[in-house]
């Protein structure tokens, strides 16, 4: 006898529009997720890149996040959301399609790549910071929570599938050529995005106010804010030590495990399983132990894991770094959607754009940092003091979270002035509470970014 389909996911996929929505972030994501292992690969294999070289290239993807991120969320409240999203999809597409082209003519250059990576991360910047502000256009408040687990779904899903797949096509056909699904999952994700039918109502700046003003009071609103002050510090932590693994993994699998492109390919795959294991159970845990406790005790348990990163040699070593990541990234996922959930639900929705800029400038303006300083450290020590860099930094994710009132609630407050009480539908022990998308992507991926490169 058929199941019945759950009422609450029911409802979720009865939406036409965030199917599409959904659909074109799986696109998105499982061609982000092939380029995660062919640029690197680009760099290191082909170009010969140092392991400073590779921290640079780690931290041109993810500089815009300190060059445009704080404007570019007053920019956004001033406009639609939805084809901000389809032109950034666009944008990202021309840009990792210049890659293969120049390969095969043998002009492919450092400077290229890094311009490439500039590129897309300022239009990801704007991609990620409208796609968590476009979430609550689509969704009833009440829907929030179980729409980002479904985003968080599928980043998952791509982490799992779309490394394997980067892997094999780098194996099969060069890392250059690979890259060419990125740029096809990009031009997807566009095309569905334009199919969205979603009203949204334009706000009107106020007569007199400046771009510096509107910024100021985004920054104000999350600092302001004692829960979301504790949240943006312990993301940022972790972004930080995250990209400082981003900057030197590759360099470490390639010239330390001697792993093959497909080899990579399967690891970075076998990690995602416990991103997508945190994002099918992060609801049910918010239920379980309360949504305010899932934030920190998420992070709790699974950050010390990171230990095994360093630790990892060649056999059984391998197996020990796909375990660290796994865990890691099912205590991120967990982490953020009970996170992002709660941002989007406090906040007035005039300010959205704005604080999900300030939160993603706090925690995303970390990575080029950090990716700066695994380049240095590996250049200077080897990659493998690097991630001990990495993961030792990684113990420290907690300690904002612990030291806020986070640790003496069991649900969060739901109503925009963050102090209303819990949202309507769902479970009463559920209140609705950020990547996001990013997962995210964002993607990221979104926060924490064990994969910072996705949406």
């Amino acid at each position: 006898m058929n199941e019945k389909p759950h009422p609450r996911r029911a409802r979720l996929f009865g939406h036409r529009d965030f199917r599409l929505l959904l659909t074109g972030a799986a696109a998105a994501q499982t061609g982000s997720q092939v380029t995660l292992v062919a640029l690197p690969l680009v760099a290191v294999v082909v170009l010969d890149a140092t392991p400073f070289e590779v921290g640079l290239l780690t931290a041109a993807e993810t500089a815009a996040f300190l060059l445009v991120g704080l404007p570019a969320g007053a920019w956004l409240d001033r406009m639609r959301k939805l084809p901000v999203l389809i032109r950034a999809d666009l944008v990202r597409c021309l840009a990792v399609g210049t890659i293969p082209p120049a390969a095969a003519l043998g002009v492919l250059t450092m400077p290229q790549l890094y311009l490439v990576a500039l590129v897309t991360g300022v239009a990801t910047v704007f991609f990620d910071v409208a796609h968590q502000s476009f979430l609550p256009a689509v969704l009833p408040r009440e829907q929030l929570v179980d729409g980002n687990g479904a985003l968080e779904t599928v980043r998952s899903s791509a982490q799992i599938a779309g490394p394997g797949l980067g892997g094999g096509l780098v194996q099969l056909l060069g890392a250059p050529l690979a890259i060419v699904a990125d740029a096809f999952g990009y031009l997807v994700s566009a095309l569905l995005l334009a199919r969205i039918r979603v009203e949204e109502p334009l706000a009107e700046p106020e007569p007199g106010r400046s771009l510096r003003a509107e910024v100021g009071e985004g920054v104000r609103f999350v600092l302001g804010h004692p829960l979301l002050r504790a949240i943006a510090a312990a993301t940022a932590v972790s972004n930080l030590f995250a990209a400082v693994l981003m900057a030197v993994q590759t360099v470490f699998w390639v010239r330390v495990l001697d792993l093959a492109p497909g080899a990579i390919g399967v690891l970075l795959s076998v990690s995602a399983v416990g991103g997508l294991a945190g994002a099918l159970c992060a609801g049910r845990l918010a239920r379980w132990v309360g949504q305010a406790r899932l934030i920190w005790l998420s992070t709790l348990v699974t950050a010390p894991f990171a230990v095994l990163w360093p630790l990892s040699d060649g056999g059984l070593g391998v197996v020990l770094f796909g375990l660290a990541s796994g865990v890691v990234l099912f205590g991120a996922v967990a982490y953020n959607v009970a996170q992002v959930s709660f941002r989007q639900s406090v906040c007035p929705p005039e300010l959205l754009g704005r604080m999900n800029a300030t939160m993603r400038f706090l925690v995303w303006g970390t990575l080029p940092i950090g990716a700066l300083g695994g380049g240095i450290v590996a250049d200077s020590a080897g990659p493998r003091a690097a991630l001990w860099l990495g993961a030792v930094g990684f113990l420290l994710v907690p300690v904002p979270l612990l030291l806020s009132p986070l640790r003496r609630m069991r649900e969060l407050p739901g109503g925009p002035d963050g102090t209303g009480s819990p949202a309507a539908g769902g479970d009463a022990t559920a209140t609705t509470p950020d990547s996001a998308a990013g997962g995210s992507p964002d993607r990221a991926a979104e926060e924490p970014a064990v994969s910072p490169s996705t949406h």
